[in-house]
């Protein structure tokens, strides 16, 4: 079986694909920024039969990511899969969103799995095999919602980067597929708490920020399973015809539907709207 390697694998999407692979008789290497924070991927591990291997690794950090996958290849020889997981979501308006945290976005969302790939790629090239995998989402393929700009700027570069990429290691035997959810109930609603807290009522933008934060914060928790991605990640991996590009989730598939209707963003994000107000999400 193969040897998974796994980013940020604390919560959400990658603890529960982490244990999806296990379960498929996988070796896992389920990586995180703290594995002291590990105690629910464990349970979850335990609860389903399985074991994974937890190293450190901060996806921002050269260095750790550096030292997780030589670890990875001490412990187990080989990486066959990588999935590319570690996120975060950060953004706001593009004038006064803090700097620091569009660029911590950036780096996490668009580099963390630029350098990810980077080191793992001479031991897939050496094998003649490897499948790579990115956990972007659907705003990689739409508009960008007002106040996602930072957001869907980094997963629109994953989204063109997984093209380029998949060209370019084919010969090599290597696939690549982007994984693009909607909304589901992760760990992310978290972050739109601390943006609700953060944001500045005197802004310019601060009604319309609010109205976005509030409809994500919405979409989050009454989102899907997780699970749902984590077993579309596994079965990508396991047929060699998967496309590149994978929505998952309903809202994801209609949006796309939607857009492929507009085909205009003056048409498109008039219509986007009036689903969020009737979704209450202002």
């Amino acid at each position: 079986m193969a040897v998974v390697l796994i980013t940020g694998c604390s919560t959400g999407i990658g603890l529960r694909t982490a244990v999806a692979f296990a379960r498929n008789g996988d070796t896992v290497v389920a990586t995180m920024r703290n594995p002291a924070k590990a105690d629910a991927l464990n349970k979850a591990a335990a609860d389903a039969g399985v074991a994974v291997d937890v190293i450190a690794l901060d996806v921002t950090d050269a260095a750790s990511a550096s030292v997780a996958v030589d670890e990875t290849l001490s412990r187990h020889g080989r990486v066959d899969v990588l999935v590319n997981n570690a996120g975060v979501g950060y953004s706001g308006p593009v004038e006064d969103f803090p700097e620091d945290q569009a660029r911590a976005a950036m780096e996490t969302n668009f580099w963390g799995p630029v350098r990810m790939t980077r080191l793992v790629l001479p031991s897939m090239r050496a094998q003649g095999s490897g499948v790579i995998v990115n956990v972007s989402s659907m705003t990689g393929r739409l508009p960008a919602f007002p106040c996602y700009g930072f957001y869907a700027a980094g997963k629109h570069a994953i989204g063109a980067l997984s093209e380029s990429l998949a060209g370019e290691v084919a010969p090599f035997g290597i696939r690549v597929v982007s994984v693009e959810p909607g909304y589901y109930d992760t760990a992310l609603a978290d972050t739109v708490d601390n943006l609700l807290d953060q944001a500045d009522p005197s802004s310019p933008y601060a009604g319309l920020n609010h109205m976005m934060l509030d409809f994500s914060k919405t979409s989050l928790t009454n989102g899907g399973d997780p699970n749902e991605v984590a077993d579309t990640i596994v079965a990508a991996v396991a047929d060699p015809t998967s496309p590149l590009h994978i929505s998952v989730g309903a809202d994801a598939v209609g949006l796309l539907e939607l857009w492929g209707q507009t085909g205009t963003f003056e048409t498109f994000m008039p219509a986007v709207t009036e689903l969020m107000l009737a979704d209450g999400g202002a």
